[in-house]
């Protein structure tokens, strides 16, 4: 019998028909049964005559399954497998969890550290594999990155594939994928699982000249479902409606609730969704946002924005690191760090990107290829002691005025305080009465962690360096 590892993918392909159009005139599903359970993901067609359904098996054990489809050549084909015990480093899929924070489906703590890299997909077989290879000592276990090409500022070239094929009048078919795009695509998303990052997958976007921005309303609707799919049965999936949905003029609120409704009907693993902003926020209240995913470069909001909705709050885009004119593009590699910081003392998490000119005009938040800035070190350093030591996520410390705040905590086993760019010399800490803690001095720049001398309790002043970039930690003994 045929093995897969637990949250793996099993695939079932038969062969059927492929005359007309079997992008839509085809439908094609199976139900998997484990014991009393049923799971009843789409199929989907991948071209010359295949058609293909997979699932993401979350129990270990014996699955059966029975194919359904209105073509007689591709219903009531039966089969099984045996679902065994994941292999190291599959956590399984990414969930909400204490309400604000993420963990894996094994338990195991996702402190998400994300960095964009919006068309790095459509760049070809060469750069794509650099991109990759950066990403294998880069501290990213998140990569924001588009399903359509992008036309924008330092990304003009036309992409390898399109998602669509022409018909014959030259104009896109939107009723007719690309099976060798969604292929490629997929084993780009299928790498990246590997090591151990999720692809936060944004499905729509304005920055377009192909005309995908602006599809119909049904064209919109078959290329989600297409889409889900496809790719629904990769544990490392997250769903963006889109980036920067506001700007996207055509569409309205209604559209975006029928999007994310469709994606949450047609996923049965119910991967993470949530909808980026560029000006005005989408309603992250809604049932079927799991996270609020936000550009905003105030990172004081956090706790603000936690409050508001009670869903964890990424903070994708916080302006970039680089020297671009434009003004999103050209923070320094100290304030990309400094927010990074902000964002985490306020329990949130925060995304990376990368902007520094280039004579090919390669800039990592557009096409990937190599990192040349100095944040992502300072970044993992930061990923790196919260993983040491953060296990069900950072609780903001809140004072009279809630716009200012000292740190976070977790619950009164783990402190975190953070002075920014502020450099005081010296600074009280209030800690439980009755436990006593250990501390360290973190520099956040120069990446140091130095033990204070003694144990702490209750109210003391701690001295400082005076200098910015200063934080402090607090462990209980």
């Amino acid at each position: 019998m045929a093995q897969v590892e637990q949250w793996g993918i099993y695939e079932v392909a038969l062969n059927g028909p492929a005359d007309g159009n079997p992008f839509v005139d085809v439908t094609f599903s199976a139900q998997f049964k484990y014991k009393n359970r049923i799971v009843e993901p789409d199929g989907f067609y991948d071209g010359d005559g295949v058609y293909r359904v997979r699932l993401m098996p979350d129990v270990q054990g014996e699955w059966s399954y029975t194919t359904r489809s209105n073509r007689a050549e591709l219903d009531g084909h039966t089969g099984s497998f045996t679902c065994v015990a994941p292999s190291a480093g599959n956590h399984g899929p990414v969930r909400v969890v204490n309400i604000f924070h993420f963990a894996y489906a094994d338990g195991t703590p996702h402190i998400s550290v994300g960095t964009t890299c919006y068309a790095w997909a459509h760049q070809g077989d060469e750069m794509e594999a650099q991109t990759l290879e950066t990403l294998k000592s880069a501290p990213f276990n998140k990569m924001r990155m588009c399903v359509f090409p992008k036309d924008y500022t330092f990304n003009k070239n036309e992409p390898i594939y399109y998602a669509y094929e022409r018909g014959a009048d030259g104009n896109w078919d939107f009723s007719c994928f690309n099976p060798e795009f969604f292929r490629h695509f997929e084993n780009l998303v299928g790498e990246l699982r590997d090591m151990g990052i999720e692809a936060d997958l944004i499905l729509f976007h304005p920055y377009d000249r192909w005309g995908f921005a602006t599809m119909p309303a049904e064209a919109d609707d078959l290329y989600l479902r297409y889409v889900v799919a496809r790719l629904a049965a990769y544990r490392n999936v997250w769903w963006s409606m889109a980036n920067e949905f506001d700007l996207m003029k055509e569409k309205n609120e209604a559209d975006w609730d029928r999007f994310f409704r469709i994606v949450q009907e047609s996923d049965p693993y119910q991967h993470l969704r949530g909808n980026h902003n560029c000006r005005g926020f989408y309603d992250h209240g809604k049932p079927w946002v799991t996270h609020q995913s936000i550009q905003h470069s105030d990172l004081a909001r956090v706790p603000e924005w936690r409050t508001t909705y009670r869903k964890p709050v990424v903070i994708d885009e916080c302006k970039y690191e680089g020297n671009i004119e434009n003004m999103w593009g050209n923070i320094t590699a100290q304030e990309m760090v400094n927010r990074f910081w902000l964002g985490t003392v306020g329990g949130g998490y925060v995304g990376h990107g990368e902007t520094y000119l280039h004579p090919e005009d390669i800039l990592w938040w557009s096409k990937g290829g190599v990192l040349h800035g100095e944040s992502p070190a300072r970044i993992a350093f930061l990923r790196k002691l919260l993983e040491e030591n953060v296990t069900s996520g950072l609780t903001p410390l809140i004072h009279l005025n809630p716009r200012w705040r000292e740190g976070a905590s977790q619950g009164e086993e783990y402190y975190l305080y953070y002075w920014g760019s502020a450099q005081p010399g010296r600074f009280g800490i209030t800690l439980p009465e009755g436990k006593q803690y250990k501390l360290d001095i973190i520099d956040a720049w120069e990446m140091t962690i130095t033990p204070v001398e003694g144990t702490f309790s209750g109210q003391f002043m701690v001295d400082l360096s005076s200098k910015p970039y200063i934080a402090v930690q607090a462990k209980v003994i």
